[in-house]
């Protein structure tokens, strides 16, 4: 029996996800209107007997001129990805994005594939032989991702392949650095830490590093550092509006969907952060640090207080983000992966985003856009 596709109020969609133990934080009606360029629509499948036991956020990007839209489920849609009957759940949606007007579905199931544990990836980054993260043996592999990938295939579904040097797909990060809370004291996961990462909260805490958190008050001070630190490490900054939106957006929903944290030194902001959080799972997502001061360790010791808050939030997931896949010593990320992992924090790939062409021809436009801007 087919699934009944329609859209959701906000009120039923954020019933759903307080129901789940994780969920993106890119699948809450609130990512919506941070998005500001997209229209944004929230998606539930039900049950013949009325049961809602699915939900996506679409993201829909309208191409110039023409009333037709990119749609985008980043890290969705939350159904059950291992439904034997997949099309149940993935046709209903396609023929609701393309009556929208949609040339094009790209999707992110959130399915891990693999997992590296902190050891093997130390053991990575110093083999000579090993370039890459995806050729090395994983510690873990789901043998489900492999089935869904297969699946994917079969119903006319492309993977997005990773794009630039550095490794990370186009839309969201492929490879994500996770340090796993569930069951876990906060002393046992303050083991984890390499002696590095110890020795640097130690001596953050002895120079007298004040880690607090701010409030929307605070966003610019955060913006001066991030702008510092896209200058740094050669990115392109977001306008401060776009974390002003996201703290409004996010912080009405639920006012501990987004924190600041701020670490100061004899009055001088060094770092800053934001952290989201959607159930077990938290994230840190965006970070910013100035170069001076740096032997007072402020990035070790602002980590650690959010690490212990998600512990206190009964976090079963620190989710670090994005990763390079490359294990070069040229590439300028490998310092940050290993940041990442020095905290006892896993290589994890997901199965990847996958894009479903509803028109070919405007598709292929869109990939040639892509490839050459």
């Amino acid at each position: 029996m087919s699934l009944t596709l329609r859209p959701l109020t906000r009120a039923e969609h954020l019933a759903f996800v307080a129901g789940r133990p994780s969920v993106s934080h890119m699948q809450v009606p609130s990512w919506g209107e941070v998005k500001q360029d997209w229209r944004a629509e929230s998606l539930g499948w039900f049950e013949g007997d009325g049961r809602l036991v699915g939900a996506g956020l679409v993201l829909l990007r309208p191409l110039p001129k023409l009333r037709r839209y990119l749609a985008y489920l980043p890290e969705g849609p939350v159904i059950d990805w291992d439904a034997p009957d997949l099309e149940r759940w993935l046709e209903p949606m396609l023929a609701h994005l393309k009556g929208l007007g949609a040339f094009s579905v790209k999707m992110g199931p959130p399915v891990v594939a693999r997992r590296w544990s902190p050891e093997a990836v130390k053991a990575a980054i110093t083999d000579p032989g090993a370039h890459r993260l995806r050729d090395v043996p994983p510690t873990s592999s789901e043998q489900r991702a492999e089935d869904l990938a297969g699946r994917l295939r079969r119903m006319g579904w492309r993977r997005s392949e990773p794009g630039g040097e550095e490794g990370f797909a186009a839309g969201q990060p492929r490879y994500v650095c996770q340090v796993p809370f569930a069951g876990r004291s906060l002393e046992d996961i303050h083991r984890g830490l390499n002696q590095q990462w110890r020795r640097n909260i130690k001596k953050a805490e002895k120079a007298g590093v004040k880690v607090v958190r701010g409030g929307y008050e605070d966003l610019p001070a955060f913006y001066e550092l991030y702008t510092e630190t896209a200058r740094r490490d050669r990115f392109i900054a977001r306008p401060l509006p776009y974390f002003q939106r996201m703290w409004t957006a996010l912080t009405a929903e639920d006012p501990d969907r987004m924190r600041l944290y701020l670490a100061h030194h004899d009055g001088d902001l060094l770092a800053a952060a934001t952290m989201l959080v959607v159930g077990g799972h938290v994230w840190y997502s965006y970070g910013a640090s100035t170069a001076r001061k740096r032997e007072v360790q402020p990035n070790n010791a602002m980590q650690w207080r959010m690490m212990c808050d998600a512990h206190e939030l009964g976090a079963h997931v620190y989710d670090f983000r994005g990763i390079t896949d490359t294990l070069e010593e040229s590439d300028h990320l490998l310092g940050l992966l290993r940041f990442k992992v020095g905290a006892g924090g896993e290589a994890v790939e997901y199965v990847g985003e996958w894009d479903f062409p509803l028109n070919r021809l405007l598709h292929k436009a869109l990939d040639f856009y892509m490839a050459h801007r």
